[in-house]
Order: C-alpha cells, then sequence, then structure tokens
C-alpha cells in the first residue's frame, strides 16, 4: 500500500492543516510543521528574517524554558531541527513511537507563544552571525550560487536578495519585528502538521485536537505574488572570492513554476540528470573527461533542490575549472550540448536510464521517515497534495524526449544570468 492510498487530510477549526499517514513498520513517528513563511516573505531591511525567526522558535516559550525543547526531545530518543527556504519555514522532530504526544506538545507550545525576549534575540543573532561566518564569509565558494545568483538573475527585493541576511539588517531587528512577524506569519491557518509512522489515526486526532485545537486562531496573511520577467538579455557579474582557490561560474536560467507546470518543471529535472548526473553524464563526458575545461560540473532544478520553492524558480549549471580556461569557452560547450539535446531528442536508452535514477534516488530518499514527513508537508503547503510524494517516480519515468529537448530549447544564452567567481588578487 502507498503512503497515499493511507492518508488522512483534514483542517481544525483554527485552520490548521493536518496530514496524518500512519505506517507502523518500524516504532517511531515523525512530526512536522511546515510554515508557509521563507526568505521571500522577510520585509526590505530584514533580510536574513526569516532564518533568524526560526533560530528564536527553539529559544523556549511562555510555558517551557530555554533548551527545553532540545531536552524533551533528546531524553526520548529523538532527533529535531528546523530549516528556513525560499517560501517556507520547516520544524520535525523524529522519535520513538510512544513518545508522540511529547513531540504535538511542544509543536504546538511555540506555535502558541515563544519566547520572544531581548535576551534571546541577541543572543540568537550572534549565532546566525557566527553561521554565516562559518558557512559563507570563512569558505571557499562561501554562498555559492544560492545566496550570488539570485541578484544577477532576478530585480526585484523578495527574489535577489540575500536570504542568509546582512549582518547590519539582522543586528536592526528588534523584539517588535519578531512579535509582527510571528503575529503575521505563525498563524495556524497558514501553517501545516504533518504527522507519519507508527501510530493508529483516531489517537492522533485525539492529540493533535488536544494540543493545536485551542491555538488562537489568526487570519491567515495574504502571500503575494513573486513573480517577474525572465531576462531579456545575457546577465553576467564576477564576485572575487579570496579563499577560492580555483575559478567557478554558475549559469541561471528561469523554470517552469513548480506549482502549476509541473510536468515542464519535471522535464527540466530529467535534463539536469541528463546534463550532470553520474560519470556517463553529457556534460560530465564532455567537459571533464573529454576537452578536460573544467575540474566539476552539475546542473539541476531550484538553489536548494527542487521543490524547495514556488514561481518563480532556477535551473543552474554550475563549474570549477581551471585559470587558464576562459568563462566563454565552458559557455560555450554547455551551449553546444543543450543545443545537441534540443536539436535531437536523448534515446530511449539514455532516457530510461536518467529517469531510473530519479526514481531510486526519491524511493531512497523517502524511505527515511525524516524525509518522507518533510516532502509531505512541504507537498501539502505548496500544492495541495502531500500523495504528490507517491506520485513523482512515475510522473518522472514518464517525461518524453521530446519534452527533455524542448527544455533544453528553453535553455537560451539571451534569457540568463552568468555569475564568475575569480579568486581574489586574480580579477
Amino acid at each position: 500500500m502507498t503512503v497515499s492510498e493511507k492518508l488522512h487530510r483534514y483542517t481544525l477549526a483554527n485552520g490548521l492543516r493536518v496530514v496524518l499517514a500512519p505506517d507502523p513498520t518500524a516504532p517511531v513517528v515523525g512530526v512536522s510543521v511546515h510554515y508557509d513563511v521563507g526568505f521571500r516573505s522577510e520585509p526590505e531591511g530584514r533580510t536574513g528574517f526569516a532564518h533568524l525567526f526560526e533560530h528564536l522558535m527553539f529559544q523556549g516559550s511562555e510555558s517551557l524554558e530555554k533548551l527545553a525543547h532540545f531536552r524533551h526531545v533528546q531524553s526520548s530518543g529523538g532527533t529535531f531541527n528546523g530549516s528556513t527556504h525560499p517560501d517556507y519555514t520547516d520544524y520535525f522532530e523524529v522519535l520513538p513511537s510512544a513518545a508522540l504526544e511529547r513531540a504535538l506538545f511542544l509543536e504546538a507550545d511555540r506555535m502558541r507563544a515563544p519566547k520572544l525576549t531581548e535576551e534571546n534575540l541577541r543572543n540568537q543573532i550572534d549565532v546566525v552571525k557566527e553561521e554565516i561566518r562559518l558557512n559563507v564569509l570563512n569558505r571557499p565558494y562561501g554562498g555559492f550560487p544560492w545566496i550570488l545568483l539570485p541578484p544577477v538573475l532576478f530585480t526585484t527585493f523578495p527574489n535577489a536578495h540575500n536570504g542568509y541576511g546582512g549582518f547590519e539588517d539582522l543586528e536592526d531587528a528588534t523584539v517588535a519585528d519578531c512579535a509582527s512577524f510571528f503575529d503575521t506569519y505563525y498563524a495556524p491557518a497558514n501553517a501545516v502538521l504533518t504527522v507519519a509512522g507508527d501510530f493508529t489515526v483516531d489517537n492522533a486526532k485525539a492529540l493533535v485536537e488536544k494540543h493545536f485545537g485551542d491555538v488562537p486562531a489568526r487570519p491567515k496573511p495574504q502571500r503575494p505574488s513573486f513573480a517577474e520577467p525572465p531576462p531579456s538579455a545575457e546577465l553576467r557579474a564576477d564576485h572575487p572570492d579570496p579563499l577560492a582557490p580555483l575559478p567557478a561560474l554558475a549559469v541561471g536560467y528561469r523554470v517552469p513554476d513548480p506549482v502549476t507546470e509541473v510536468d515542464g518543471y519535471l522535464a527540466h529535472l530529467v535534463l539536469a540528470g541528463l546534463l550532470a548526473d553520474g560519470d556517463g553524464s553529457r556534460l560530465q563526458q564532455r567537459l571533464v573527461y573529454g576537452d578536460r575545461i573544467v575540474t566539476d560540473i552539475n546542473a539541476g532544478c531550484g538553489l536548494f533542490g527542487p521543490f524547495e520553492a514556488r514561481d518563480p524558480d532556477v535551473f543552474t549549471v554550475t563549474a570549477i575549472h581551471s585559470p587558464d580556461v576562459e568563462v566563454d569557452r565552458v559557455l560555450a560547450a554547455v551551449d553546444e550540448e543543450l543545443d545537441r539535446v534540443a536539436a535531437t531528442p536523448p534515446e530511449p536508452d539514455e532516457l530510461a536510464k536518467v529517469t531510473a535514477r530519479w526514481k531510486a534516488s526519491l524511493h531512497k530518499e523517502h524511505d527515511r521517515l525524516v524525509s518522507r514527513t518533510l516532502a509531505m508537508g512541504a507537498f501539502e503547503l505548496m500544492h495541495g497534495d502531500p500523495a504528490m510524494i507517491d506520485a513523482l517516480p512515475e510522473r518522472l519515468a514518464a517525461v518524453s524526449a521530446d519534452a527533455v529537448s524542448a527544455a533544453a530549447k528553453s535553455l537560451r544564452p539571451d534569457s540568463r544570468a552568468v555569475l564568475t567567481i575569480t579568486p581574489a588578487g586574480k580579477q
């Protein structure tokens, strides 16, 4: 029986959407809450605020002291975390099934009233700044391409700004900003609760109502459109990197809407696999092993991965190359390979190999309870359909050679962004 055949979906009186996916094969449960707010929703002058607020949600509540969430989950033998994405923020726990109520209580407790204090805010601003130093400022190719490519490809603040945040914006954040952000975006009606694993539906429903049913209802915020037209010409920018040992480039193209044009989006996913997934892929064979002009090359949909964002989303090709190789030579080779796919659809054997790898990857990923729980929550939030977790492998397998060819044809040099990374001192 598939996951979707066992799904139970309903909505509480306060607007909270609930997805239950029972699976008794192992004595564990996964609990996640997805809020419909991410980098793109944070206001101008508050870059990095959505991620900062994710940190604050772990700093206690009106009924639990700081670090209590950590202690209650870990003492039950569980794990937990949260993450911020372009269009949503998620939180999760995976615990032994006997601790289901504990996880539900913890998530409902901070949905009701996180502890937003000046002390917690200042402390977490320092934590986030240190995280940025570790992951971006003091690391070769830090922020490449997810921070550095959007301001080249996009023009509007929601799509182009640094979602990790600038230090000045972070330091200017106030407790009042936090309270306003919570009141606006952390309403039950703006969230999805997902429970997967070893439980009975009746018991889970009772526990969900017990802990979440009295969370006060607030209006669901109106999500603005973040749409903007694709580039009408090639856009280029260079970023000097003092730590990068070799030059690199990232090429960004716009892709079909992941929500309303799913099949077109999937064709781009298959194209990415055809181009760069594995040693036998076309760009690997051409640029790494044949021409030997790059040391590493990748292609994919989404700055974080596929189905991480609504429209507008991005198809990227990234490469690291020798200083002796001109950027335009790498770009010309990429264009030639795209033109080949556009002119001649892939043969059935090549296409089958790519789609089989995608199917195997999805099945392997969703075999993990935490991944399955988070995927269903995200699909419910953005697509209104948690059962996509079952449908995706077969929809990918059904992508035709002509659709892949059409996807390649859409990735044109006159409608893309090119970001180059230059080792500092060698501009």
